[in-house]
């Protein structure tokens, strides 16, 4: 199976092209946190996106460079030549993409209890 989940931050704004066929398709990097090393510095993991269509559309209007990002799709590995050399590239073909929640967000949808006998049915 091939899924993956990654929430993090946009290193800088998404690049957006469009393909022969008007195909929107948007390449940009999220940094992943990673912990922290011994000495207590914290890592992060630089992980190469690509998203398609509406999916790419979306992403170039609503998120820029340092906002965060939770996403979901694939690791693909593809081939292309450069300069007679040939390349690989690892990246994640997203399928869809979530704001993340914040501090103020998840204080705004507190969930009340209530009691049976309140429900209308």
């Amino acid at each position: 199976m091939n899924f993956v989940i990654l929430a993090g931050r946009l290193t800088k704004d998404p690049e957006i092209r469009y393909t022969d066929s008007k195909k929107a398709v948007a390449s940009f990097t999220v940094a992943c946190d990673d912990g922290k090393d011994r000495d207590g510095n914290r890592r992060a993991q630089f992980i190469s996106c690509v998203a398609w269509d509406k999916t790419a559309e979306f992403i170039d209007q609503y998120f820029s460079k340092g906002d965060g990002i939770n996403l979901y799709g694939k690791i693909q590995v593809r081939t292309y030549e450069k300069d007679g050399q040939k390349r690989y590239v690892t990246e994640v073909n997203v399928s869809g993409v979530e704001f993340p929640l914040s501090r103020k967000t998840e204080e705004k949808t507190k969930f009340v209890d209530i009691d049976d006998e309140d429900l209308p049915y």
